[in-house]
């Protein structure tokens, strides 16, 4: 570790400099026995001191390992091992960490082959079970969360694929933690990324669903009419029994037409006869001839 080198040559650097005081301060010269003696000496003491001293971060762990046996877990902080006799073979990061990983060319439950690709967030919760119970916790999480991808793309149709990834992602995570648990770590989330189709059969979907959209505007718009009609019939029958609503409602509609177009309207004869206004009416609105005599 970067710590641990810089703080081991630190001290290594303040011991061998208080070797050389003592040294000089005992004989008032280095070159006798003694003082070479006493050079030797706290040397070697510090190079003891530098390998026994340890310092781990606050999210590591150090597993000490005393004449190859597990003896305990260190850190964060400042702790001291016995040189040769203890080692430290893992530092045990647990922090929560990222993973991706993903299934190419995999086969749905109806044979659709598909790439899904998909993140992991883990965490070590028992550093003495991830250093001493698997070779490699990293690789194996990654192994155990591709073949457990594999399975459930194998188990699940395309359509449940792609509308149901909340449901993937926490099948997911199940799976694999039970998978992880064995070894103290714990799958907090999976999340899936993205789920790739053939392109064919992408286009294929894409013209499915503009089909079905263009059939859901023609019933709407059938329904629309239909419900219009309805809406005729009931006003025909109050005209019906009502022939002054009628003749005011056509006379409306003239205004309207007029407000509208004041110019000209043209109003066929058998409307004009059906709404009650009679064929007379579409003269009286004519200017009367300047040339004649009334």
């Amino acid at each position: 570790m970067n710590n641990n080198g810089s703080f081991a040559a630190l001290l290594f650097v303040l011991v061998a400099a208080a070797g050389l005081g003592l040294a000089f301060a005992v004989d008032g010269s280095l070159s006798s026995p003694l003082s070479i003696i006493i050079l030797i000496g706290f040397s070697v003491l510090a190079v003891v001191v530098a390998s026994a001293t340890k310092v781990a971060d606050q999210w590591n762990r150090a597993v000490v390992l005393r004449l190859g046996k597990f003896h305990q877990l260190q850190g964060p902080g400042l702790f001291f091992i016995v040189p040769i006799i203890d080692s430290i073979p893992y530092w045990i990061d647990i922090r929560v960490i990222s993973t991706s990983f993903n299934a190419e060319k995999t086969l749905t439950k109806d044979t659709v082959p598909v790439d899904v690709d998909a993140v992991l967030f883990w965490k070590v919760i028992d550093p003495k079970k991830a250093a001493m119970d698997v070779a490699d916790y990293r690789s194996a999480i990654s192994w155990a969360s591709q073949t457990a991808l594999r399975d459930v793309i194998g188990k699940t149709m395309l359509a449940e694929m792609l509308e149901g990834r909340d449901k993937i992602s926490t099948l997911l995570q199940c799976i694999i933690d039970e998978r992880t648990e064995p070894w103290g770590i714990n799958v907090i989330s999976v999340e899936v990324k993205d789920v790739l189709i053939p392109e064919g059969l992408e286009a294929a979907m894409s013209m499915q669903a503009q089909a079905e959209r263009e059939r859901q505007a023609r019933v709407i718009l059938g329904d629309s009419e239909r419900q219009i009609a309805e809406k005729f019939e009931e006003a025909s029958k109050t005209y019906a029994n009502n022939p002054t609503a009628f003749h005011l409602r056509a006379m409306n509609m003239l205004y309207e037409g007029l407000k509208t177009n004041s110019t000209i309207v043209i109003v066929p004869s058998t409307a004009i006869e059906s709404m009650g206004l009679g064929i007379t009416a579409g003269f009286n609105n004519l200017p009367k001839n300047p040339l004649s005599n009334g």
